[in-house]
């Protein structure tokens, strides 16, 4: 999964992708901080994945991970070339998902370049850019077509295609606003790196004290929420700067920092949360001596998908799956006593494959 970071200068991307990620990017009171893009790789905490490291004394555990992206603070302009302009949103294009981030506290310290806090204004500012921007690979993409369907006919669909996600931007609506039911329409509008057709989720960076109720008084963070229930966008409530002090702690620091906040989960499980509700994600297991590991897939892949996941000769030469739920192997103690029990279930082509279960899967190529 990877999750691309937006936002205006100084709402505390920067700090966020750094307590996200431990990456050390710059942060700081001024805008544009942020010039080149920041990459950082975050593994995503299964403690299932700690367990049955323990149970089959493992060799290694991989986690499943999260590659961030987070650029340089969008402003007003940016598509005519206002403060570092749009040059790098083309780093996001091949995100699954964008993290919006909107500054949900007031602090005369930190500048606002629009001088006040307007959670909304904010967004707007940001969604007229990221359309602007995605007008501009439509307006190429649909000269190249153009040219091309002279010659091939079968083109023309495409072209309409274009031409319809082009008028809706130009009506100031998001590209995710197109529907079709044609599964190969959708996967070429998909196709195109869109940035206003990915799925959102506001990060509503809020103060210390509106960390325990989840933001729940902070009027900033009511009209997010509104306004993301009418865009079928998810919400999370973090304080950045907080964020960045629980990273640099080790987990029963991290644990006893949290509960003195009265909170019980940081702002990087929220997320996580978030992104795999929004995107239909779940994670299955693979556990053995050598390796524990966590495999991220879309809800309702079968299980020779899922194999092909690990390999693609696992998919093309699948033949079945073992497939045993993490708490009842935990409870038994061993595989072997799974399948003593009856646990351990023969699964087929046709197995739509569950969050928790651990399989073994049987291919010949």
């Amino acid at each position: 999964m990877k999750l691309g970071i937006v936002g205006l200068p100084n709402v505390g991307k920067s700090t966020l992708f750094n307590s996200l990620t431990k990456a050390g990017a710059t942060a700081a009171n001024y805008p544009f901080a942020t010039i080149d893009p920041n990459v950082g790789v975050v593994a995503v905490p299964d403690d299932r994945l700690k367990e049955l490291g323990k149970l089959y004394n493992t060799k290694k555990v991989t986690p499943a991970i999260i590659d961030f992206v987070d650029i340089a603070g969008l402003v007003k302009g940016a598509s005519k070339g206002e403060g570092l302009g749009n040059q790098f949103l083309s780093n996001i294009r091949e995100c699954d998902a964008v993290i919006h981030v909107v500054r949900c506290f007031d602090d005369s310290n930190i500048i606002h370049v629009e001088g006040s806090v307007d959670p909304i204004r904010d967004i707007e500012t940001i969604n007229l850019e990221l359309i602007f921007s995605d007008i501009e690979i439509l307006e190429r993409r649909i000269a190249k077509t153009k040219k091309s369907a002279m010659n091939d006919k079968s083109l023309k669909h495409e072209l309409d295609i274009l031409m319809e996600l082009k008028e809706i931007l130009e009506n100031g609506n998001m590209a995710s606003s197109y529907t079709s039911s044609d599964e190969e329409d959708l996967a070429f509008v998909k196709s195109l790196g869109l940035i206003t057709y990915m799925p959102v989720i506001f990060a509503a960076n809020v103060a210390e004290e509106d960390l325990a109720d989840d933001g729940a008084s902070n009027e900033y963070v009511a009209k997010v929420k509104e306004y993301a229930a009418k865009s079928n966008a998810k919400v999370f409530v973090v304080c950045a700067a907080i964020e960045e002090e629980i990273s640099q702690l080790d987990d029963d620091e991290k644990a006893e920092y949290l509960d003195a906040l009265g909170i019980s989960v940081s702002g990087l499980d929220k997320l996580i949360s978030a992104s795999y509700d929004l995107l239909g994600l779940l994670s299955y297991l693979t556990a053995g001596e050598d390796e524990c590991r966590a495999w991220t897939i879309k809800k309702g892949t079968k299980a020779p998908g899922a194999a092909g996941k690990i390999h693609s000769d696992f998919e093309r030469g699948f033949i079945k799956a073992e497939v045993i739920n993490y708490q009842d192997l935990l409870d038994c103690g061993s595989t072997a006593a799974a399948k003593e029990k009856g646990l351990v279930r023969i699964e087929g082509k046709e197995y739509v494959v569950q969050d928790g279960d651990v399989i073994l899967f049987r291919f010949n190529v």
